[in-house]
This record gives C-alpha cells, sequence and structure tokens, in this order.
C-alpha cells in the first residue's frame, strides 16, 4: 500500500510529526560521558583527555563509532582473562576487535604478533588509530571474517568477543586456528548460552577451563 491508502485505512490512522534538532558537537558529547575503567587493579582504559593511571597496563583510546571501550562486561572479563594469562612471545587473534583494546593489551603483555580482524570499516580504522596511539608495532588489522583465516596460520590465543550465534558457527575455525595447547577465549553471550557453548567447543576437542559471569554476561576460557 502507498502512503494515501494508508491514510484512508479505515482500521487505523496515522499520525506523525516532526522537529528540527539543532547541531551538536558529539565529540563533545561523547568526551563528557566517557570514563575510564580500571580492571583489577592492573590495566586502565583511559582516554587522551584522562588523567594517566599508575597501574602496569594502560590503554589509551578513542572508541568513536566502535564497540569496546571495557565498559560493557563481556570486554570487562576478556580484559581480567588477558590480565591472567602469560602471552610473551605468543601470536593472538582477536576476532571482532572492535576499539582492538584487547588486541593492545595482548601486545602489551608480551605478544609477538597479534592479528585484529573486523567485518566493520570503523572498526579497522579505529583499531589501527588506537593500536598506533599505544606505540604498538605487532598489530595487524584485517577487514573481514573468519573466512580470513588460513589453515596454515596457527595462535596460541584466540580471543573472540562476538555473539552467540557468530561463534557456533565459527568455532571449527577456531579449533582448527589453534596451536597445540592453545587458548580460546571466548563472549559475547548470556549464561544460558554457556552449555550450548561448551558442546560446541567439546565437539572440536577443545576443554572447558573456568568461565567468568558478570550481570548475567559471561567469559569463558577452552584450551585446545
Amino acid at each position: 500500500l502507498d502512503d494515501v491508502q494508508l491514510m484512508r485505512n479505515p482500521e487505523f490512522s496515522i499520525s506523525f510529526t516532526s522537529e528540527e534538532i539543532a547541531q551538536e558537537n558529539w565529540n563533545s558529547t561523547w568526551e563528557q560521558h566517557f570514563e575510564p575503567i580500571e580492571v583489577s587493579d592492573k590495566c586502565a582504559v583511559r582516554a587522551t583527555f584522562h588523567e594517566p593511571f599508575n597501574v602496569p597496563y594502560e590503554i589509551v583510546i578513542e572508541p568513536k563509532m566502535s564497540f569496546g571501550t571495557g565498559h560493557h562486561e563481556t570486554t570487562f572479563m576478556m580484559l581480567q582473562f588477558l590480565l591472567d594469562s602469560d602471552l610473551s612471545g605468543q601470536t593472538v587473534l582477536d576476532m571482532g576487535c572492535g576499539t582492538a583494546v584487547l588486541a593492545i593489551l595482548a601486545e602489551k603483555k608480551g605478544a609477538a604478533k597479534v592479528d585484529a580482524i573486523d567485518i566493520d570499516t570503523w572498526c579497522v580504522e579505529n583499531s589501527e588509530e588506537n593500536s598506533n596511539r599505544n606505540g604498538c608495532l605487532n598489530i595487524r588489522v584485517t577487514l573481514g571474517d573468519a573466512s580470513k583465516l588460513t589453515s596454515e596460520e596457527k595462535y596460541h590465543t584466540i580471543i573472540a568477543n562476538i555473539n552467540r550465534n557468530i561463534l557456533l558457527n565459527d568455532m571449527p575455525v577456531y579449533a582448527r586456528s589453534l596451536k597445540p595447547g592453545g587458548t580460546l577465549l571466548l563472549s559475547g553471550f548470556y549464561q544460558e548460552d554457556l552449555p550450548v557453548i561448551k558442546r560446541s567447543c567439546n565437539k572440536e576437542g577443545l576443554r572447558y577451563v573456568e568461565h567468568k559471569e558478570r550481570n548475567n554476561w559471561v567469559a569463558v576460557k577452552f584450551v585446545n
């Protein structure tokens, strides 16, 4: 139906209002609402306009249009997992990298090579900017999804903070891309999704180690 027919339909009526919105400095608005976070007294995530933190690992980002400031429960828990991990000399994959905050911490924790992948061009651009901002030299950012992973490339640690359905779909690729004894860190789903995530990982020969929960969101660790 076109608009005229809809307006004349005796079953219902349609009304609308319009309002002109004044221009706003969105960067200024973002700055007013973005607060720094501190994780486990070891890591801080802040913007350039915040005062520095006295912690072993400080990450300075400008999230723009990307997800991953550390405020969301899933990112926070993944940061906790990385802080508890020995990544010295490792190769790391950050799937769905967003702002690259996890990739940045991985390099700061000693990773020798970090591949960061995201399907969103904004995220890729922002990840590159944030990596440079933090002086990271070992992060390679790529536009794409799990199809970018080749059978030859293997990682000591894979980080995937995405969502339940994508994780389940890509689990065979993650398992194939892990080195023997490698670690898979997953998040982006709820507590009630954990059983199906465990079954999917077990099917691929991955062993459950532990999980964290924060406001019903879950992050979980598996090993190969």
